[in-house]
């Protein structure tokens, strides 16, 4: 989803304007849950009021009703970047950024914001195993983790979907989770 043909993204009411663009703009719900990229490519400068209104009440909104996609921001510059570091910061809040290849490869993966040592372990899991659920990281991690029970793993693994920086689905009965995008692009 392209963000602006404007270089320059100001201002709380046209974050919110911004932000009603969007919603209408997101295609019918998929089965799968999959990435939203917000492509940036272009934008010279975007406030953190615009930012907050626009990107993280995106994010807030789409994981409030559960949707299939998943906000990540794409080909931010420096600038950008720094102005979401800003508001992800203030809201204690994380988001994921990218940079997104024409034919629709990402790579330089990040985590804007921070995660408490317990979150960024269960991510970093995730992220190792490309898909897993409570039950097998109790086994393999529950006994490292001092955890007696599936029940701490479930809320990490629930709290990252929440955060729209992982994503949930279900095989039968069970919930499994998987990153956003590949592992191979984190870092990279």
């Amino acid at each position: 989803m392209q963000i602006s043909d404007g270089p320059v993204l100001a201002g709380a009411v046209n974050g919110k304007i911004a932000f009603a663009e969007m919603i209408k703009g997101i295609p019918d719900e998929m089965v799968v849950p999959q990435p939203l990229f917000l492509d940036f490519g272009g934008i010279e400068v975007a406030t953190a009021s615009y930012l907050r209104e626009s990107v993280f009440a995106l994010k807030t909104y789409l994981r409030t009703k559960s949707s299939s996609y998943y906000p990540v921001v794409a080909n931010a510059n420096s600038d950008v970047w720094d102005e979401l570091s800003v508001i992800a910061h203030a809201k204690n809040d994380v988001i994921v950024t990218c940079e997104l290849a024409a034919d629709g490869s990402a790579s330089k993966v990040e985590l804007i914001g921070n995660l408490d040592p317990k979150q960024q372990l269960t991510f970093d899991l995730v992220l190792k195993f490309d898909e897993v659920d409570a039950n097998s990281l109790m086994e393999q991690f529950g006994e490292a983790e001092k955890t007696k029970s599936t029940t701490a793993w479930n809320n990490r693994l629930a709290s990252l979907a929440s955060r729209g920086i992982i994503r949930e689905y279900t095989k039968g009965r069970s919930k499994y989770y998987r990153p956003l995008l590949t592992e191979r692009a984190y870092g990279n």
